[in-house]
């Protein structure tokens, strides 16, 4: 991991996070829309990457660089955080190791790729981004609260800073915050905390949802109010059994832990995520998919929670022996990570065949377009493009607070349109103050001999950038 944090491989939202940092570097405290030029506020401005882009701000340091930095704090949290909420389950010196190796290896025979998912190929695409960060930082959390739920409790400052951090994790990232409140619930029900604890508990409780409430970069309680997730994140809910069928060894290690102790934090925590999850797809609300993670973590920390403390005989032998079958079978699934390192050439047959090559980018624009231009780009680019400055005529992601994000796409797909006029695309052209298009030639848009615009570089893929002539 550590070696793919060197080359940093290219995919899905990377782009959105690189101009996130990016808009902070240039506007520290009125950053304003991160992919189009709009003065709107946005969930991806959150205190982990509002510091990334202090950070650059202070230093100078590229983008590229400082999600470097990001990359490796949040993969040192993730392994940290592992280690310190094992060390709260299980006082055997194997247990942590082998949880680790279980968080990524013990998913399916698919490959499955998604923010706030920790298998190893998951994890080498989004180590950047703020759902690591969030998930390291939620481990420690678990752990500290387990820590001060212990005896007569923690004093009130603990709990104060434990309801801070979990302010932390909403406002980084929204989804794992919500697998961190359930786990912290977990922790609590399993710990029966008494009547001493609780008030502590909830003036923790009340600090981090006073900090969710003041946080001025984005209004957190208005996206309980926003919709329109449910079709990105249907595909949740499609290939289960290949997807994390090797996670039904943790489950049976659920099963005897809930036969010991039905309250259980691990099993309680699966309860409550299994309850979520299974509530999404019963009524269409598919974005609560996204607690998925609050059920596989459980269950694959109680694999290696239960083979580390089995006693020794036959039945752990026998435990140690499925374990590694299906740690082996997992880890060949996701061997094509290696070549995030190496590259294809240089892996065997079999591994390239799995391999799927990371994004490219847009640095062969850089030396013509500047910070703050106006860039006409179709969704594929325009989900890169904004991560060297620029910005696009229509955001590459849905944005629920810009109030004319349709009117944008309508105007992309007016420029594009094959029965378009040319007036038409012009004054799609002069409305956005669009300085360059970005087009493939099967794309529309103006024919390259047209005199409003001229061909400045030729790109990967066939790709054209234009100058639009004032």
């Amino acid at each position: 991991m550590l070696l793919v944090i060197v080359r940093l491989p290219w995919d899905g939202d990377l782009g959105m996070h690189a101009a996130t940092v990016e808009r902070l570097r240039h506007r520290l405290l009125d950053p304003g829309n991160p992919l189009v030029d709009a003065n709107t506020p946005s969930p991806y401005y959150s205190p982990w990457i509002l510091f990334l882009g202090a950070v650059a701000r202070l230093t100078g340091l590229s983008v590229w660089v400082v999600l470097r930095i990001g990359a490796l704090v949040g993969l040192t949290l993730l392994v940290t955080g592992v280690w310190r909420y094992v060390r709260t389950l299980s006082a055997e010196r194997l247990a942590p190791p082998l949880a680790l190796l279980c968080v990524v290896f013990l998913w399916g025979t698919q490959v499955f790729n998604w923010s706030g998912f920790l298998g190893l190929n998951s994890l080498a695409l989004t180590v950047a981004y703020p759902s690591v960060f969030a998930l390291g930082l939620a481990f420690h959390f678990w752990a500290l609260l387990a820590r001060a739920l212990e005896g007569e409790g923690a004093g009130w400052a603990a709990f104060l800073g434990l309801g801070a951090m979990w302010a932390v994790i909403l406002l980084s990232h929204q989804f794992t915050g919500v697998v961190a409140t359930l786990g912290a619930i977990a922790t609590v029900a399993g710990a029966r905390p008494g009547r001493r604890v609780l008030p502590r508990l909830g003036a923790g409780a009340v600090l981090g949802s006073a900090l969710l409430a003041l946080w001025p970069y984005y209004d957190f309680f208005a996206l309980l109010r926003t919709g329109g997730l449910e079709a990105i994140h249907r595909p949740l809910y499609q290939h289960l059994v290949t997807r994390f069928c090797l996670v039904l060894a943790g489950v049976v290690a659920l099963g005897l832990r809930a036969r010991r102790n039905p309250r259980d934090p691990l099993v309680v925590f699966f309860l409550l995520g299994a309850v979520l999850f299974a509530a999404g797809g019963l009524t269409g609300h598919y974005s609560w998919g996204r607690a998925l993670p609050a059920v596989l973590i459980p269950a694959q920390v109680a694999a290696a929670v239960e083979v580390a403390g089995a006693a020794r005989g036959a039945l752990r032998n026998w435990a140690a022996v499925v374990l590694a079958a299906a740690l082996a079978v997992g880890a060949w699934t996701q061997v094509q990570t290696v070549g995030f390192v190496v590259g294809r050439s240089a892996l065997p047959g079999a591994v390239a065949a799995k391999y799927r090559a990371p994004w490219t980018g847009y640095h062969w624009i850089t030396p013509w377009v500047r910070y703050g231009d106006v860039v006409m780009a179709k969704t594929y680019p325009a989900r890169q493009i904004p991560a060297y400055g620029a910005y696009t005529v229509a955001p590459g992601y849905p944005d629920f607070f810009l109030p004319d994000q349709g009117r944008r796409e309508a105007a992309v797909r007016t420029y594009f349109a094959a029965g378009s006029s040319r007036s038409a695309r012009l004054d799609v052209l002069r409305f956005y103050g669009v300085r360059w298009v970005v087009q493939r030639p099967s794309d529309g848009g103006l024919p390259p001999g047209d005199r409003a615009v001229r061909k400045v570089a030729s790109g990967p893929g066939g790709q054209v950038l234009y100058e639009v002539l004032r």
